[in-house]
């Protein structure tokens, strides 16, 4: 009993595994905007231009 207390008071948590899930999630991030950005930017630009009939 006393080792479980000792080990739910260890706060210090799993740092590194932290520090690699959100580096990964950045570069998902990064990776997918940068694939999808120029598709999106036409897509804006067709929809601007039938807004404004230019």
């Amino acid at each position: 009993m006393k080792r479980l207390a000792e080990g739910l008071s260890d706060d210090r948590g799993d740092v590194p595994g932290w520090v690699l899930i959100t580096l990964m999630t950045a570069g998902l991030v990064v990776v997918i905007w940068a694939l999808a950005a120029p598709a999106l930017s036409s897509v804006f630009e067709q929809a601007i231009e039938r807004v404004t009939g230019l």
